[in-house]
């Protein structure tokens, strides 16, 4: 992973300024790992971005479109599914329908579905986090991404504070993760009637001030008491965690330690952001240095 990053902050160094460092590298790097992971070299990077901006359509799209994108992004599942499944190798997706056949209890229908959320999951999210990430530490974190920059151990740690206090979606179109009731449950001291749709925002669980009694800007680099909320818990904690934090924590080290100087070449106010959508990220960052 250390080679993707070091090659993809090359070709930034090389190429003319400004330079889009959403598509530069905070798109870039979570596809090209991912990809070699998958044994998916030679994805189109842009049919990826076109599923994934459906995929996690909120107002951005009309209904019948946003069907069409998960119909071609299901049938792109099945096929690599077949064809892992005929010819297999030593990708992860050859090892998840491996298991999966052993097994026999795993519908073709859940093998697909499997394999999809890690592909849009392995990419999407990671950019969305790297995206919003850059743009708190190309402006007011700048002290954070010096010190970044200056001292690698400091990275682990970081990374979990900026995880925590970051949001990665529109908080106005989604409050958090909807889930209805299936029975009464009482949670906190609250009854919850069946039936009844909640909203688990973990952005807020993350910033419980009796829990995390300090602010994350300010203690950017200490170590966290209590896990965060923002891969989920439990048997929902996200699969791909340690591959998420491994890359943001080489990124976050790597790009200032080559490009210190590195900066925004436009004004904060002018950058463009993906609306419609129930994650929400700059939809391109022009830097210079």
């Amino acid at each position: 992973m250390s080679s993707v990053v070091d090659e993809l902050i090359d070709r930034l160094v090389e190429s003319d300024r400004p330079v889009d460092l959403i598509g530069g590298f905070a798109r870039s790097l979570p596809v090209a790992v991912f990809s070699r992971l998958m044994g998916l070299d030679g994805l189109d990077n842009k049919r990826l971005a076109y599923w994934g901006d459906h995929a996690f359509a909120a107002a951005a799209f009309p209904s019948h479109e946003v069907q069409e994108a998960l119909t071609d992004f299901i049938a792109f599942g099945t096929e690599l599914v077949a064809q892992r499944r005929a010819d297999p190798g030593e990708d992860l997706v050859s090892t998840l329908v491996q298991a999966a056949d052993e097994d026999d209890e795993v519908t073709e229908h859940q093998i697909v579905s499997l394999v999809i959320l890690l592909v849009m999951a392995g990419h999407e999210v990671s950019t969305t986090v790297f995206g919003n990430t850059l743009v708190y530490l190309l402006t007011d974190g700048r002290a954070t991404w010096r010190e970044l920059g200056s001292d690698e151990s400091k990275a682990p740690a970081a990374v979990d504070q900026l995880l925590r206090g970051i949001p990665i979606s529109d908080r106005d179109v989604l409050p958090g993760f909807l889930r209805r009731a299936v029975e009464d449950v009482e949670i906190g001291g609250v009854l919850i009637p069946a039936g009844s749709v909640v909203a688990a925002d973990t952005m807020s669980a993350n910033l419980d001030p009796e829990v995390y009694p300090e602010d994350w800007r300010v203690e950017t680099f200490s170590p966290l008491d209590t896990p965060h909320l923002a891969f989920g818990a439990g048997p929902h904690y996200c699969l791909g965690a340690w591959l998420a934090k491994l890359e943001m924590e080489l990124a976050l080290h790597r790009l200032p330690k080559r490009l210190p100087g590195l900066r925004l070449a436009v004004p904060l106010e002018a950058i463009e952001w993906r609306e419609g959508l129930l994650t929400r990220s700059p939809q391109n960052l022009p830097v210079t240095w």
